[in-house]
């Protein structure tokens, strides 16, 4: 498949111009989701301090399936007559986003710089849903399906930086070094 000839086939129904859409927005996510993985497991690895083992427990289950859902959209890319590219550097050729920016740190320095990576992730993956909402029913439902996982673990890391009035201790922040500051700072002034 060549990006002016599409692929060579598709799904019954969906034209190969749509397709063409469909699997670019799917490489996409697919690349989203490689990251979001590695990542990930770069914080299982790395997470530290008093509430190391209830982050470092929470994170794999999250692992295994955010690596389903990698499955799920290649496969998808591939039905759709698509070619899909999971090698470390097509992600890194293709992405628009910076590798995850904090190593070795407290556990809620950890889960404020990852609520900022599925805030990321997740509005991405939402554009592409609205997107295949007339291309591709079938897509569309993969994708809102994955959607509820994603912002299931979104809320499973926000648990940890909220207060019991609802504010998050992450609020405004636009980095993930911001946000891990804030969340660290909050953990550390409360009695």
């Amino acid at each position: 498949m060549t990006k002016d000839e599409g692929p060579a086939y598709t799904v019954p129904g969906v034209s190969r111009e749509d397709s063409s859409e469909i699997i670019a927005l799917l490489q996409q996510r697919l690349h989203a989701l490689n990251d979001l993985h590695l990542t990930l497991k770069h914080i299982h690895w790395n997470v530290v301090g008093p509430h190391f083992i209830a982050v470092h427990e929470m994170i794999d289950p999250q692992v295994d399936q955010v690596r389903s859902m990698t499955d799920d959209l290649a496969e998808r890319i591939s039905t759709l007559g698509g070619v899909p590219k999971g090698t470390p550097g097509a992600l890194v050729a293709e992405r628009s986003w910076d590798d995850y920016s904090i190593g070795r740190a407290e556990a809620i320095e950890h889960l404020g710089a990852l609520d900022l990576v599925y805030t990321a992730v997740v509005g991405d993956h939402r554009a592409a849903m609205d997107a295949t909402e007339t291309l591709d029913p079938v897509t569309q439902d993969m994708l809102i399906e994955q959607l509820r996982g994603l912002e299931l673990f979104q809320w499973f890391v926000r648990a940890h930086l909220e207060s019991s009035g609802g504010r998050l201790s992450t609020r405004g922040a636009a980095t993930e070094k911001a946000a891990a500051d804030q969340a660290g700072s909050q953990a550390r002034n409360q009695p």
